[in-house]
């Protein structure tokens, strides 16, 4: 993937690791640019086999301050859009990394605050800084949840404490978030990026990128099925699949020769004729 200038995103690549760093000078606030560029990125990172993984941060004291309240009262006025034509900038990007190949890590550096929390949800792994705050404050602004966060939000932190960070639009601090299931590990700020790579690593050197994609995909849309035959009847497929396929024989002979795995299959052309399957 080649070095892309954007205006509210910073990009680079290190190691297979691709780390986009939100840059805006108002606490890194979602405007209608920084979806077009986070779509971009995403596409282009998508179609780069040579990225493994993604880390997902914010410039300086915030993750993302949520939206550009910069027109005021009328920040939130869509009046051009029919409403059931219209949809919502947070929703198209959350869609956009759901279908991502590549897996993702939110490192929550700071506050992260409506649409700042929901792009998080469907992130694979969300790590925060113990200096991170997280709130779905819509309540508290007079509007209501988006970005899909009707779905993802209780399938990872349960209906319950869903329905109370919603309903009471607090904040909540790294530990709470913690303790509620919000991210998996709290670490000092100064530990946040180094332990984002840490986990980006041990994916990019020692899995197949082919395996990895699939799994994503197996793990997010069975958390939608009717029954657990369905996880069943796909799983069948990807066993039967991968079975076959050169990546299983190199991480079997890596294995017996006590070596790192030197995967050569790529999600760019090498996924199976059944993917994706859910279309």
């Amino acid at each position: 993937m080649q070095t892309l200038t954007y205006k509210t995103l910073k990009t680079e690549v290190k190691d297979r690791i691709l780390t986009i760093t939100l840059c805006r000078e108002n606490m890194n606030a979602f405007n209608r640019e920084m979806l077009t560029e986070l779509l971009h990125v995403f596409d282009e990172a998508d179609k780069d086999d040579h990225i493994r993984a993604i880390i997902f941060t914010g410039d300086g004291k915030a993750f993302c301050a949520g939206a550009d309240l910069g027109r005021g009262e009328s920040s939130f006025k869509n009046t051009d859009t029919p409403t059931n034509e219209f949809r919502d900038g947070g929703g198209i990007l959350s869609l956009r990394v759901y279908e991502l190949k590549k897996p993702i890590i939110a490192a929550i550096n700071g506050a992260a605050v409506g649409v700042g929390a929901t792009m998080t949800l469907p992130m694979d792994i969300r790590i925060a800084s113990t200096k991170a705050k997280i709130g779905f404050v819509f309540a508290r602004r007079g509007i209501t949840p988006e970005a899909c966060s009707g779905w993802f939000l209780p399938r990872v932190v349960g209906i319950s404490r869903a329905a109370e960070l919603v309903y009471t639009g607090k904040i909540v601090p790294a530990e709470e978030a913690l303790n509620i299931g919000l991210v998996s590990r709290v670490v000092e700020p100064e530990d946040l990026l180094s332990t984002a790579r840490e986990i980006a690593k041990e994916i990019a050197e020692n899995t197949s990128a082919i395996s990895v994609t699939l799994s994503r995909q197996l793990l997010w849309k069975m958390m939608g099925a009717n029954h657990p035959r369905e996880s069943h009847l796909i799983e069948s497929k990807m066993i039967q699949w991968t079975g076959q396929q050169e990546d299983v024989r190199e991480g079997i002979n890596s294995f017996f020769e006590k070596r790192k795995p030197n995967f050569q299959m790529k999600p760019s052309k090498d996924l199976p004729d059944f993917y994706p399957w859910w279309e």
